[in-house]
């Protein structure tokens, strides 16, 4: 499942015949693993946000220094 996971634009179809084929428990099996790669993905996602706000500041700081620039420039 994790191999599978790595493509890009998965979709059912992707694990179609792994569900159809399988049996409920399996299944199940299936369903928690792509759920922890999902929330894997997820945090990962997170920490990129959370290192960009860090470094960049917020949307509001971000405006606020835009607005100062161009009083500055003008």
């Amino acid at each position: 499942m994790r191999k599978l996971g790595h493509g890009t634009r998965n979709t059912f179809e992707t694990y179609r015949t792994f569900i159809e084929t399988r049996d409920a428990v399996v299944v199940a099996n299936i369903a928690v693993c792509l759920i922890h790669q999902t929330n894997y993905l997820l945090d990962q996602q997170r920490r990129s946000l959370e290192a960009e706000f860090v470094k960049h500041g917020g949307i509001r700081e971000r405006m606020t220094k835009a607005r100062l620039d161009a009083r500055r420039n003008q």
